[in-house]
């Protein structure tokens, strides 16, 4: 079973490469086709966006058949297919051809979904984060074609350096063939059923958004930096690369990086300040993707899969807008401010909706500390309003929640204490902020019975009193 392990891990790992080095081969000799290839800067940013929509939208019917019918049968599938549109792409004349090829080796970028699904069935769930991790180093595919295809395009030329790829694909879809696991555990639960499982759970749509920004970011800016730096700065066409290169092998503070490095990039800044504002989108971006695919087995434990899948579609398609907005942006205003300016208000949204989620987190927490606890709790606001109650209150008192919230805890006392007694306790609470001692109290059926209450006020940093709360345990049967 080891051995197993790491063939699938190194193979699928290997495939993601390929399949990355593909998704991005159009963006990463852009520079060199513009030369045979007469294109606008508009026509330029669809043109390398449009890899961003199949790679995206097919990421959740390949998630999917990947538990169907296996990895093997799905990488092999995918690099078959690919060889049609990077052939076509070679001997592209027209726009027309770009943009057909273009859609169609975004089946590269749809293989995310193959690694993530598949290999998570190999290992134990708590260590489903580490082969994430190892599994997405696949994402260097693109810092490997942005790199290494200006370099060989300078020496054979752009047509022939694609050509390259088909060797490569073909390679990769032998290798899946004879290497991949033919006895992969299967999963048959329709498609419909299991996004009707995830769709109305809101912090799927949360995790969308942030992965929309981060993977969005890594991507858009992928596709978008040769040509920018080209034209912007007037680079060398194998410097740009390199640079770029540089920022995506840097890609792994998040959205607050994202958003000082927006607000620094929306100034027009020199080439070097230039630099350290996508740099640091590099290293928020890609801290973000790695943290995104650790929490979605966190929330979605039985549902990962197809989670996996909606989840990295929305970030493709986040690659997808931002090179078509700087393009627009650009062409209406003469410059980029705006649309790096709105990359800095996304990333701090989330920011805010990150927070949130770490409050409620928090919030789940301490209410599961209070229903697992086996002395049954009564937690009241200031005034001796019950707001809450666990389920070995119920279990005690057989009063339900919906019984007793809104409602003072006077509806527990069995009669035999005077008026008195409870002056008293209260007196003590008031003045030391605590009493505890035997009660007899009332159950719903109307049965009394003593228990050994505590009551104890919380309170705020300035000692203002907000809640009270009570632990009662049953003593009856012990007289």
């Amino acid at each position: 079973m080891s051995k197993l392990r790491s063939v699938q891990l190194s193979l699928q790992t290997s495939s993601l490469i390929t399949g990355f080095m593909v998704w991005v081969l159009i963006s990463s000799l852009i520079s060199f086709i513009k030369e045979d290839i007469s294109l606008t800067d508009g026509q330029t940013a669809l043109v390398t966006a449009v890899p961003v929509i199949l790679g995206s939208i097919l990421r959740i019917p390949v998630g999917y058949y990947t538990n169907r019918f296996g990895a093997r049968i799905i990488h092999s599938i995918s690099f078959i297919l690919l060889l049609l549109p990077v052939f076509l792409i070679s001997k592209a004349d027209s726009m027309a051809d770009l943009i057909i090829g273009g859609l169609l080796i975004g089946i590269g970028g749809s293989v995310f979904s193959v690694g993530v699904t598949s290999i998570p069935k190999y290992y134990p769930k708590e260590n489903h984060g580490f082969v994430n991790g190892i599994y997405g180093l696949g994402n260097a595919g693109t810092a490997i074609s942005t790199f290494a295809a200006p370099v060989v395009a300078k020496s054979i030329g752009w047509a022939q350096t694609v050509q390259l790829y088909l060797i490569l694909l073909l390679v990769f879809a032998a290798l899946n063939i004879f290497l991949g696991d033919r006895k992969e555990r299967k999963v048959t639960v329709s498609l419909v059923d299991q996004i009707k499982g995830v769709y109305k759970n809101s912090t799927l749509w949360f995790i969308c958004l942030f992965y929309f920004i981060t993977f969005g970011a890594f991507v858009a800016f992928t596709v978008y930096l040769p040509n920018f730096l080209t034209t912007h700065f007037e680079l060398d066409r194998v410097d740009a690369g390199l640079r770029t290169a540089g920022f995506i092998e840097i890609l792994m503070f998040v959205f607050i990086g994202l958003a000082l490095a927006g607000v620094l990039l929306s100034f027009s800044p020199s080439i070097e300040l230039y630099s350290a504002g996508v740099l640091t989108i590099a290293l928020a971006a890609g801290i973000g993707n790695g943290t995104i695919f650790k929490l979605v087995p966190m929330y979605f434990s039985k549902q990962a899969g197809i989670v996996n899948g909606i989840v990295s579609a929305m970030g493709g398609l986040g690659g997808f807008f931002p090179p078509l907005v700087l393009s627009f942006v650009f062409n209406a205003t003469g410059q980029y401010s705006i649309g790096f300016m709105a990359i800095s208000e996304f990333a701090l949204v989330s920011f805010v909706i990150v927070v949130w989620m770490f409050y409620k987190d928090n919030l789940f927490i301490e209410k599961q500390i209070i229903q697992e606890t086996k002395e049954a709790i009564l937690i009241t606001n200031k005034n001796g309003i019950i707001e809450e109650i666990n389920a070995s209150f119920t279990k005690l008192t057989g009063y339900a929640k919906d019984d007793v919230i809104g409602k003072n805890p006077s509806i527990l006392q069995s009669g035999k204490h005077n008026p008195e007694f409870y002056q008293n306790m209260w007196e003590s609470i008031y003045k030391s902020g605590y009493w505890e001692g035997k009660i007899y109290n009332k159950r719903k059926n109307g049965e009394l019975y003593q228990q050994w209450i505590t009551i104890s006020a919380i309170k705020s940093k300035s000692g203002e009193v907000k809640k009270y709360v009570g632990m009662l345990n049953d003593i009856s049967l012990n007289g």
